[in-house]
């Protein structure tokens, strides 16, 4: 009858039923209740006088009853609350009903004591009892350990020891990066805001005088961009006045324009920056400290690493010849997760090689890789009769560390320290993707709130196989411009059963496109042609009209179509997201010299693009990152892999659902010929939001965000922050 009582009661009360019956059983005649065979036994000894039995179960009730009420004070192991404390008490292996610190309970050999679990074993369940290794039920106003604290609406950080919802068995350590559990009644994320806004474009410099051919946005807010050297003067001279340096491209002939500007994101100004070098048609990224390294080109830049510093503002290109392994014109750069980077393919060149951060000289070391000579096509006989189909190839750093390798219609996933390829893919049919059909590719954000990673991969456009050599002047002499292609398809490449998915067609095909990651986690596609390939007056019919790409939105409506510009930004165009949020576009020269008067003339205006959620009726929603602000949380600049960090914010708004808050990271792209290397966004788990400050965790190592400069976004319901510069490593 204890027994049963203790089981209606709570957990202690069992224990203490089973105390006071070893103690009080030989008095009232139960003298062989031992462990689990209590019950037998208490039956066992049921035929007793019915006074005998009901005082025995009146003063167990009476005992356990007054024990109940009485608390800690009487012999039953105290309640804990707080940190790190739940109700319900855990009976480890060996341990006695009641252990008293410093009291051990002596068990003799072989012996047996009621309530006692003996080591080795497993507790035998308990109502109100958690045994060892299991997480606790749900228990009102408590957050089992392991658990981080989470955010109350209205703004309220709960600490540890407030309510989470933990289903039995769910692992206590939480690991770093998984989100809080949101409380019970938290309202449920909403959809995003609704507009109608198609975006809007303005000019930012009516001229500029330098071609875009290759651009880098910098965070110190400057976005460089490079011309070819040796093909003649640009519409702006090198400054100061007087400036002609000896061009080792022109046979040292003095040489005043300008090939490279420093442009002012903010402002609109911008200064030339002068090199000594080719770097026509060349790669690059940022180093981890910020430097913008170039890498390759033609003629006496086959082989140069160049860099242009980001903390002096009056820098100007220092250039290293003969460093590189091999040639590398029409090439692709992807950062690894040490901050080196791997520089792979380029015209004849079948092969990459490493270069290291931080140095303009090192050691060569070339990793010939048959892949890029298994998927060029052939050059023809005669002089520059080549079609490759292959050049400028897709490269994305993988979750794993190591490199996806897209060129013409094949992909690879290869380790960068030894060249191995760990795994091939099927052919994407259609057409062929890289340079000339010159597609876009883009490795959609990677989303840290869940344990397992999941990446992948999405190209669209580009052209058929033939589309090149059927209107190229040294390949034919009747000039045919075939449609750029409309498809897309995505690969996952975290899963090895994978195989490339057809996605939604694009509204309208595209070649020599950009694909551009926007803060929200969605894409745009922007510039490029409808007909025709990369090269010289090699295309017509621009492509004026940017889409905007929702990936996880139902096939059928993943596309939108934006308002269109009027001004045609084809071959040798780029553009860039920038910290307000809006797009910079630039560039576009279809012919080898500066013409500012033909059909589709070199193009020097710089526009900007604003895209749908910079609609002035959603401004009373966008969030602001705080950097500096007295008496608040300030941002953290610095981060360290795995570590929470806090932002200061301010949500317009007011009252927040921290399931309406995204906070993203965005890396500036290398962008040329349609590919913006090195770019990717990650989505930071959110751990506690209040009215003035978000906790969120840094990427956990190299391989998911390379060490360097990103752009921070705070998103709530679809309309971004501007963007805050932020240091990983």
């Amino acid at each position: 009858m204890c027994l049963l009582y203790s089981l209606i009661a709570k957990s202690n009360n069992h224990l203490f039923c089973v105390w006071t019956s070893m103690i009080f059983g030989p008095i009232f005649d139960i003298s062989s209740i031992k462990g689990n065979n209590m019950i037998t036994n208490v039956s066992q000894k049921m035929a007793l006088p019915p006074s005998a039995a009901i005082r025995r179960t009146v003063l167990c009730l009476f005992l356990a009853f007054s024990v109940t009420n009485a608390g800690p004070h009487h012999g039953i192991i105290q309640r804990r609350h707080g940190k790190g404390h739940h109700h319900g008490y855990i009976i480890p292996p060996g341990t006695p009903g009641e252990v008293t610190p410093g009291n051990p309970t002596v068990v003799p050999p072989g012996g047996e004591i009621p309530g006692v679990v003996p080591p080795g074993e497993v507790p035998h369940e308990i109502p109100g009892v958690v045994p060892p290794g299991e997480v606790p039920h749900e228990i009102p106003g408590v957050v089992p350990p392991g658990e981080v604290p989470h955010e109350i609406p209205g703004g309220t950080v709960v600490p540890p020891g407030t309510p989470a919802e933990v289903p039995p068995g769910t692992p206590a350590e939480v690991p770093p990066g998984t989100p809080a559990e949101i409380p019970p009644g938290t309202p449920p994320a909403e959809n995003d805001l609704e507009t109608d806004f198609k975006g809007s474009w303005a000019i930012d410099n009516p001229n500029v005088g330098v071609a875009a051919m290759q651009f880098q946005l910098m965070p110190n807010n400057k976005a460089v961009w490079f011309d070819t050297t040796s093909l003649g003067p640009s519409a702006r001279e090198l400054g100061p006045p007087g400036n002609c340096p000896l061009s080792p491209e022109m046979n040292f002939k003095p040489d005043c324009w300008a090939h490279a500007i420093a442009y002012d994101v903010e402002t609109g100004e911008s200064r030339t920056v002068y090199m000594d070098g080719e770097p026509w048609c060349s790669s690059g990224h940022l180093w981890p400290n910020g430097d913008l390294v170039a890498t390759g080109g033609t003629r006496g830049g086959y082989k140069s690493v160049r860099m242009l510093s980001v903390s002096d503002l009056n820098a100007n290109f220092v250039e290293k010849k003969n460093v590189l392994a091999d040639n590398r014109w029409y090439s692709s750069n992807q950062v690894l997760e040490d901050g080196s980077a791997v520089v792979v393919g380029g015209r004849n060149s079948f092969s990459y090689e490493i270069v290291p951060p931080n140095k303009l000289e090192f050691p060569a070391k070339k990793f010939n890789l048959k892949f890029l000579q298994e998927t060029t096509v052939p050059k023809k006989p005669g002089p520059g009769m080549y079609i490759e189909n292959n050049l400028y190839p897709f490269l994305f750093l993988v979750p794993d560390g190591n490199v996806f390798l897209f060129a013409n219609d094949r992909a690879i996933i290869f380790h960068p320290s030894t060249g191995t390829v760990v795994r091939e893919f099927p052919k994407l049919p259609g057409g062929a993707r890289n340079y000339p059909p010159s597609g876009m590719a883009a490795l959609l954000p990677l989303t840290l709130t869940s344990k397992d990673i999941h990446a992948e991969v999405v190209i669209c456009g580009g052209n058929t196989q033939e589309s090149y050599q059927a209107v190229d002047s040294k390949h034919t002499k009747t000039r045919v411009f075939v449609p750029a292609l409309r498809d897309c398809n995505r690969l996952v490449l975290t899963d090895h059963s994978s195989k490339w998915e057809k996605e939604q067609d694009m509204p309208s095909g595209r070649c020599m496109g950009d694909l551009l990651h926007l803060p929200t986690g969605d894409l745009l596609m922007i510039n490029g042609a409808q007909k025709g390939v990369a090269g010289w007056e090699n295309a017509i019919d621009p492509n004026f009209t940017p889409v905007l790409y929702t990936p996880n939105k139902p096939m059928g409506q993943r596309f939108k179509e934006m308002v269109p510009t009027n001004i045609a930004r084809m071959y040798h165009s780029v553009s860039a997201l920038i910290p307000d949020g809006k797009i910079l576009v630039a560039g576009s020269n279809p012919h080898a010299k500066y013409l500012l008067k033909a059909e589709y003339p070199t193009e020097l205006r710089v526009e900007k693009f604003s895209p749908h959620y910079l609609d002035p009726a959603l401004a009373k929603h966008r969030p602001e990152i705080l950097p500096e602000m007295a008496d608040k949380v300030t941002t953290d600049k610095v981060l360290k892999y795995g570590q929470e960090f806090k932002v200061g914010v301010k949500f317009n708004s007011g009252q927040v659902n921290p399931q309406n808050v995204k906070v993203t990271m965005v890396y500036p792209p290398f962008t040329t010929h349609g590919f913006s290397m090195n770019q990717r966004l990650v989505v930071l788990p959110v751990k506690a939001v209040t009215d003035e400050s978000i906790t969120t965790v840094a990427p956990p190592s190299g391989k998911i965000a390379p060490p360097g400069y990103y752009m921070l976004f705070v998103n709530f319901r679809g309309v971004p922050s501007k963007g805050y510069w932020v240091h990983v490593d």
